[in-house]
């Protein structure tokens, strides 16, 4: 049986095509219409094919590489995803309480006095025993290694000879420890703890020539004299080199607070330094009476150190790879699984919706410390725009006033850190050395509010925000960030690193909150009197 043959004829279709073609023939432009229609059909086809042969895109990625599209009009904030409007109040929305203050911080304060167990310099320190340190990292790791250097001397009953910094790592800073430092000053405040000297005395007529050796990270006070001293004894002056947490951060608790002394009062920034750095905040508090500090650390060390990604195809891969080899003890990772587990500092653009979220408006000032942001200026942009009052040290300051500092990586993070020690509320944007040693300073000077981002927490809801509204996100983050707003009792005695909390050098004043807890209490009940009074009246 044979199929009938399907007619088209009378489809309307087909006929409007085949009067068009006729019309075409009549006027002789047949062939040039099939060509331009062929042409636009073939270029369809390529732009399809182009599309469909590109790499999937993370939600991440088209996050960073669209943010310089952000912008904010009329308190409204476009997100780089482009699907969803963040229309931002001015003052963002808030947490519960003031966001400037600790709300129990008035019940605690630093003490790091030395018991009466500890024995004074005088005492304790040995003849012909000389301890020598050579610092590791930038400012702030040296910091810490300096801070070390002083409670392993006093463990070894030795003379510290003032310690030499770090002048041929990545910073290749040339800074002595006088340039840095109030050298005198900190020979005189430690003399009573530690005997300190300036360089290594003669010894028959000849200077001592130090033996070099290096102690693992972390390590106990038993391992200093079961392992340095013999040493010490024999040679009479060891040097310690690549000298940064060399010292365990469980210690006896006068071994606690010589730390803190050491970090919080002998290391003491140079005359230069302290004037400019008290200068830049004096700028600030002439911009507004409250102003945040937020230490950024989006430089492309940090985000080679941390192995994370941030959309900037090969270019950014090439670039922080050839960073990342002068780490030789760093191997490759997931990028993606370090950002899920918070292990990746948030973007500029993330740590501003973070603080708008948390309640602070678009009316504070910021003050940021970096050095050179990695994308610059676009991936400064989208922060830029949800805080105008946008300041750094080459903002609020002149060429020649910074001229003095600016070849200088770590007397450039002095004036950050002085800024940052001042600012009525800090943010860190990672877990680094300067984050750690402000925010354990910052609770040992009153706990003034340090803000830490709950990244593992904040990652995954940045990741959603385009499904969601501004008050539900703003809302969202709240919640995350209980607990890393800088309270007191946020985290238990021990827990962390030392410098970042610094428990055995901080002293709660129970009576005084015992009153301060009754006196609500007090009131309440006399409230309660009256008012009881009143209804008896009534009958």
């Amino acid at each position: 049986m044979k199929r009938k043959k399907r007619d088209n004829s009378s489809n309307p279709m087909t006929m409007a095509l085949c009067h068009l073609i006729f019309l075409l023939r009549r006027r002789r432009q047949l062939f040039p219409f099939i060509s331009a229609v062929s042409g636009c059909v073939l270029l369809v086809f390529v732009a399809v094919s182009l599309l469909s042969s590109a790499p999937p895109v993370s939600t991440h990625l088209k996050h960073l590489q669209r943010s310089h599209f952000n912008i904010v009009v009329s308190d409204s904030y476009i997100n780089s995803g482009g699907d969803t409007v963040f229309h931002v109040p001015s003052n963002g929305g808030s947490l519960v309480g003031d966001l400037w203050e600790s709300r129990e911080a008035k019940f605690y304060f630093g003490c790091s006095a030395p018991s009466e167990k500890f024995q004074p310099a005088e005492v304790k320190t040995q003849p012909n025993r000389y301890l020598m340190i050579a610092t590791s990292g930038g400012l702030n790791q040296q910091r810490t290694g300096i801070t070390d250097a002083v409670v392993a001397a006093y463990i070894l009953n030795a003379t510290l000879v003032v310690p030499k910094l770090d002048q041929k790592s990545y910073w290749k800073d040339s800074s002595d420890f006088g340039d840095i430092f109030d050298v005198d000053w900190f020979i005189s405040f430690l003399s009573r703890d530690v005997k300190i000297i300036k360089q290594l005395p003669k010894m028959r007529g000849k200077v001592l020539t130090p033996h070099n050796m290096r102690v693992p990270r972390k390590c106990s006070p038993k391992f200093y004299e079961s392992h340095v001293l013999p040493v010490l004894n024999k040679k009479h002056a060891v040097q310690l080199t690549k000298f940064d947490y060399r010292l365990s951060n469980y210690l006896d608790s006068d071994l606690q607070k010589l730390r803190c002394r050491v970090n919080y009062h002998a290391l003491r920034f140079s005359a230069s330094i302290f004037e400019m750095g008290k200068l830049l905040v004096e700028r600030m508090r002439m911009k507004s009476k409250h102003f945040l500090a937020l230490h950024l650390r989006f430089e492309s060390d940090m985000l080679a150190f941390s192995g994370c990604y941030y959309g900037g195809g090969d270019k950014e891969r090439r670039e922080l790879g050839a960073i990342r080899k002068r780490w030789k003890s760093l191997h490759a990772g997931n990028p993606e699984r370090e950002r899920r587990h918070g292990k990746c500092p948030l973007t500029p653009e993330e740590v501003g919706l973070m603080l708008r979220a948390l309640g602070f408006g678009s009316d504070v000032h910021l003050y940021v410390a970096s050095g050179e942001v990695y994308g610059g200026k676009e991936t400064l942009a989208p922060l830029k725009a949800l805080f105008p009052n946008f300041h750094s040290k080459e903002t609020l300051a002149s060429k020649a006033e910074l001229g003095m500092f600016s070849s200088f990586s770590s007397r450039m993070a002095a004036l950050d850190f002085i800024v940052c020690d001042e600012s009525d509320v800090f943010i860190t944007n990672n877990n680094g050395n300067m984050a750690r040693i402000l925010a354990g300073r910052r609770r040992y000077f009153g706990h003034k509010p340090t803000i830490r981002p709950n990244a593992k927490k904040l990652n995954r809801l940045f990741m959603d925000r385009n499904n969601m509204t501004w008050e539900a996100f703003a809302s969202r983050v709240r919640t995350h960030q209980i607990g890393f707003m800088g309270e007191p009792n946020e985290w238990k005695p021990g827990r962390g690193e030392f410098h970042e909390n610094p428990s055995s050098c901080i002293c709660e004043d129970s009576e005084f909150k015992a009153r301060q807890l009754l006196i609500p209490l007090n009131q309440t009940q006399h409230n309660n009197d009256m008012a009881s009074d009143d209804h008896s009246g009534e009958n």
